[in-house]
């Protein structure tokens, strides 16, 4: 889930007839096509997952992290992201990212080992969160204001969207060649982005208009004084450079970037999913389960303590006390949290125990994906239309009678009468909240807040779902029966997984009504 950009309101409107030049049509390839890889990698993974497990002999617990891994990295280090972009410009970070991710893709395609794996999609979560949001900015500043760049955005929010649907089907049909060809394929792909990239996409003097990407403000969030040139980067006054003999600017102090506390926290994110899924196989009083979990605690600690004494924090702790950003963030990491760890069950019961081909299995899921794909360009209109509080309570309600309804549906499920009605009910609400949720949840914050509000609420939405799949992968690990048992006991061990689901579908429905109730008292 990606927000809507933090727009720049300084540059002139251009006329609602211009055409583009070829050159902007190619930035546009570039930022779309990349933000439809970004958005496909989820759904890749969870489609191949068993036939990851049987290749490389390894549990639910461990393969969970191919879908984890990806979130961890993407939440754990969107704010630090944010940070480098804001210090080493878009274009150098963008770049960079693309190869990143498609080094990533190769080495995650050839991985022998699990741990490697991992390694690989936390890799690729990072990359991801370098250049969506950055993509966003680049948009906001290098095409003029007005329709061309609602037009541009509305291409970049149909390609965000559809890509989990196009990932379902692409892994559908790779994985049943090789599981490997389902992580390899968007090496090539990324890297023609890049080679064109390095043509099109903007350096700092080319673009329109400034402004930091979306989880910076233009003043304190990089150390740089209100005011002060949004391409001085290490917080100078206006005047000649402070370089070196050939003319270059030095480099900003390691501090400005704030590696420690991303460190704490992506290792404390890592510790707590470990933690986690290690219950299962040690038992909550092991070193290796309970131990990782206080060892998250800690380094979740460490990371606010470390934030409340920097001079130049990555969280804006000013916009946590928004009651709508609270609820928004919460809501909207139920919502894709349920819906993730729906879609690992799923995965577990139609392949694994039911013996569905993994393109069945992505065609089953089309009617959750699809329909986001479709309404994507008018849902401003929809809010607009209804309002953000009412179409979130909705759009939390109907997956969660989803979720009850297959709660009820006997094994082996009937796809007509069990499964197909709770993927529409999940399509319906993302329909309706899922727009909503990102308007909703900077509203309430001062222009200056919103860039970074919005990095915030991304987070949220990461966290969520790395929490739910590894909770997910947990209880069906544990409540497994013995090796020999029949389809319909390890059917049945999925109940607890599957009612897991329905608790978080049902906070994010409570969390859902508190916004209602606000709404009728008086603004947050």
């Amino acid at each position: 889930m990606t927000s809507s950009p933090l727009l720049p309101s300084h540059t002139a409107p251009a006329p609602a007839h211009a055409r583009w030049s070829p050159r902007m049509w190619g930035l546009l390839v570039v930022l779309a096509g990349n933000m439809l890889i970004d958005a496909l990698e989820v759904s890749v993974a969870l489609v191949a997952l068993p036939a990851i497990g049987t290749d490389l002999g390894a549990p639910l617990t461990t393969m969970q992290w191919t879908i984890t891994g990806f979130a961890v990295g993407f939440g754990g280090l969107m704010l630090f992201g944010a940070r480098a972009v804001a210090l080493l410009g878009r274009r150098r970070v963008y770049l960079a990212a693309l190869v990143g991710f498609a080094a990533a893709s190769l080495v995650g395609a050839l991985a022998e080992d699990p741990s490697l794996l991992t390694a690989t999609r936390v890799v690729k979560g990072f990359c991801a969160a370098l250049t969506a949001p950055t993509g966003l900015a680049i948009i906001a500043t290098a095409f003029p204001e007005g329709p061309q760049r609602n037009r541009a955005l509305s291409v970049y929010t149909l390609f965000g969207a559809g890509g989990f649907t196009a990932g379902l089907l692409l892994s559908g049909w790779l994985t049943g060649f090789s599981w490997r060809l389902t992580f390899a394929f968007p090496a090539p792909a990324v890297l023609v982005l890049f080679v064109l990239g390095l043509r099109l996409i903007p350096g700092a003097g080319e673009e329109n208009g400034g402004g930091p990407p979306p989880g910076t403000t233009d003043g304190d969030r990089v150390g740089r004084p209100p005011g002060t040139m949004t391409g001085d980067r290490v917080g100078r006054p206006p005047g000649p450079p402070a370089g070196d003999r050939a003319g270059r600017p030095p480099r900003p102090p390691l501090r400005r970037y704030g590696f420690a506390s991303a460190a704490a926290f992506l290792a404390g994110l890592l510790a707590l999913v470990q933690g986690i899924t290690s219950v299962p196989a040690h038992g909550w009083a092991d070193l290796r389960s309970a131990g990782l979990l206080a060892l998250a605690a800690g380094l979740l600690a460490l990371f606010v303590a470390l934030e409340r004494a920097s001079a130049h924090p990555l969280i804006r702790f000013e916009a946590l006390r928004s009651r709508a950003m609270i609820r928004s963030a919460l809501g909207a990491a139920c919502l894709n949290g349920s819906y993730l760890g729906l879609l690992f069950v799923l995965t577990h019961q139609l392949q694994s125990l039911a013996g569905w081909s993994p393109l069945r299995t992505a065609a089953a899921f089309l009617p959750a994906a699809a329909p986001l794909v479709v309404t994507a360009l008018f849902s401003g209109r929809i809010v607009a239309r209804f309002g953000a509080p009412r179409l979130i309570a909705a759009g939390a309600l109907l997956p969660f009678a989803g979720y009850l309804l297959l709660l009820r549906t006997p094994w082996p499920p009937a796809y007509a009468t069990g499964i197909l009605p709770t993927m529409l009910l999940v399509g319906a609400g993302f329909v309706l909240s899922f727009a909503a949720l990102n308007s909703q949840a900077t509203s309430q914050l001062p222009p200056a807040e919103r860039g970074a509000g919005s990095g915030l609420y991304q987070t949220a939405v990461q966290v969520g779902a790395a929490l739910s799949v590894a909770l997910v992968a947990a209880l069906l690990t544990g409540s497994a029966p013995p090796a020999g048992a029949d389809p319909a006991e390890f059917a049945e061990a999925c109940r607890p997984a599957l009612t897991l689901v329905a608790a978080v579908g049902g906070l994010g429905l409570l969390t859902a009504l508190t916004g209602l109730r606000s709404r009728r008292t008086g603004p947050p």
